[in-house]
């Protein structure tokens, strides 16, 4: 623990007032709900490029890719190469058909085509979704700034979690945009700048840490055998190909800034960018954990620190002995997330250490404030309007917009809260996300690719896609007497095999259907 030079406290104190400003400068400009949720189509392609980006650039990537990256391989990069398949997909298909529906919620099409159900469905999905990622950031951001001021976690999430409250509430989606392409810009440049410091602090330099990593393992993508009970490359590329499908194709997060460009073309070419932009960054973050890898075990008397750090936030209450003892047995993963905040602490300079905190706050906030905003956006859409009140005059949805703003900015930071003391921040967010956004996906695709199934046999897929989910998520809790009715899949694979469980058996039960219905109509005419 340290506190924090009054420099560096400077910049981090503008950098905050500075996001709230932004907040008031657009706050002039919400005066409907079409400007809060959709900026009223105004906002360059561009833009919306670097605002995606600064989304998918979350403190998750921040942090838990370098901690990751420590603590393992490269194997989770591999969710990035998948990008681009998504990214295609997404362009010819789900942006056009969003441009000419006109809705402002991604879940509307759901109803039309399935029943209520359906829609209600998704957006239960959707907002738990949206807690668990807002909630992993929240404590990625607090994990980091503890070791850097001495804060409690729980503090530093409530205050950081006001400020994005502020700005998002008075600026709207607007806000979110600007202030994203700012964040994204901070980010990446901050990014950089610890990259460089721990290459130029590496005795024997950037070949030093490529010999270290070659002998470690630790530039591999994983296996490529066709294995899909561990964390293989198919696995991470089945995973990321279907999670950043459900992203660009029917998150409410990017949905709604389709809508804020002027064009299908603008909107197409802004999630090219996001890709563009991400791909090789996110490249960058795992280079950064390889290197903080060689950089610790070329100084071991740090990483000692980093290990007794740990094991004493394990064992609070321990003696000395006991703690010294649990650090001893600690490997590379169970600290990959620590090994970074330290490095910072102890290694960056200051002036250079308030442009980071910075970073790590805008890789934080950027995807904060846009998640707010949507889930805000599809409650008062999909739920208030749906089930409580559908006529609303301007004042009552924007005074809705605003309060639903502030209560998704306080689940998320009570859900961040919660995690405290998880191992991992990125294999949390990936088990959560893969849960929740798996059944969405599949009946979102049931809906696009077959125009023929009806609302029974999309059910009945749906209710076997649950169960499916819900076994292969809970069924390693089961004795050992069940052993064999475990899921034998790799947790990442929760999201693909989801997925296809409901497409296929949407799929198999309007084919069966089609069959049938003819002998009955056949029949019919008899009589």
């Amino acid at each position: 623990m340290k506190s924090l030079p009054f420099i560096d406290l400077v910049i981090v104190i503008a950098y905050l007032v500075g996001m709230v400003g932004v907040g008031i400068y657009f706050s002039r400009n919400n005066t409907n709900a079409d400007q809060f949720t959709k900026a009223s189509g105004k906002i360059p392609g561009w833009a919306i490029g670097i605002s995606i980006y600064a989304t998918f650039l979350s403190s998750n990537t921040f942090l838990g890719v370098p901690g990751k990256a420590y603590g393992s391989n490269w194997n989770s990069f591999v969710f990035s190469l998948s990008m681009p398949f998504a990214a295609w997909v997404a362009t010819k298909f789900f942006i056009p058909f969003y441009r000419n529906t006109g809705a402002v919620s991604a879940y509307t099409h759901l109803e039309e085509r399935f029943g209520p159900w359906a829609r209600t469905y998704a957006v239960v999905c959707f907002l738990l979704t949206q807690l668990a990622r807002m909630g992993s950031i929240f404590f990625g951001i607090a994990l980091s700034l503890q070791a850097l001021t001495g804060y409690p976690m729980s503090t530093i999430m409530i205050v950081v979690g006001i400020c994005i409250v502020l700005y998002t509430v008075m600026g709207g989606m607007e806000a979110v945009i600007w202030t994203e392409v700012v964040q994204g810009v901070i980010k990446t440049v901050g990014a950089f700048v610890i990259l460089y410091l721990v290459i130029s602090g590496m005795e024997g330099g950037f070949p030093k840490i490529l010999e270290i990593g070659k002998a470690n393992d630790k530039f591999s993508l994983g296996s490529f055998a066709p294995d899909f009970t561990q964390a293989s490359f198919w696995v991470v590329l089945l995973y990321g190909f279907f999670m950043n499908l459900n992203n660009f194709g029917m998150d409410q997060n990017y949905v709604q800034r389709y809508h804020t460009t002027s064009s299908i073309k603008e909107a197409a070419s802004s999630v090219w960018l996001c890709v563009y932009l991400y791909l090789p960054v996110s490249l960058i973050f795992f280079l950064l954990g390889s290197c903080l890898y060689a950089y610790y075990q070329s100084n071991p008397e740090l990483l000692n620190i980093v290990r007794m750090q740990v094991a004493t936030e394990r064992l609070p209450n321990g003696s000395s002995q006991a703690i010294s003892q649990l650090a001893s047995t600690l490997t590379p993963a169970d600290y990959g997330d620590k090994v970074m905040p330290h490095f910072m602490v102890t290694k960056v300079p200051v002036g250079l250490l308030g442009l980071i905190i910075a970073a790590i706050m805008s890789a934080a906030m950027s995807t904060i404030s846009s998640g707010m905003n949507a889930s805000a956006t599809v409650f008062s859409v999909d739920i208030y309007q749906k089930y409580i009140k559908s006529n609303l005059s301007q004042k009552e949805s924007m005074r809705l917009l605003y309060i639903a703003t502030t209560v998704f900015g306080l689940f998320g930071m009570i859900t961040g809260i919660a995690m405290i003391g998880v191992k991992s921040v990125l294999d949390v967010w990936w088990m959560l996300s893969g849960i929740f956004a798996g059944g969405m996906l599949g009946l979102f695709l049931l809906g696009i690719v077959s125009r023929s199934t009806k609302n029974t046999e999309a059910l009945i897929a749906t209710l076997i896609g649950i169960v499916v989910i819900i076994w292969m998520t809970f069924s390693s809790q089961l004795p050992d007497q069940y052993e064999y009715l475990r899921n034998p899949l790799h947790q990442n694979m929760i999201m693909v095999v989801g997925t296809l469980t409901i497409f296929l058996t949407g799929m198999l039960l309007t084919r069966l259907k089609g069959k049938t219905q003819p002998e009955e109509e056949v029949l019919a005419d008899k009589h």
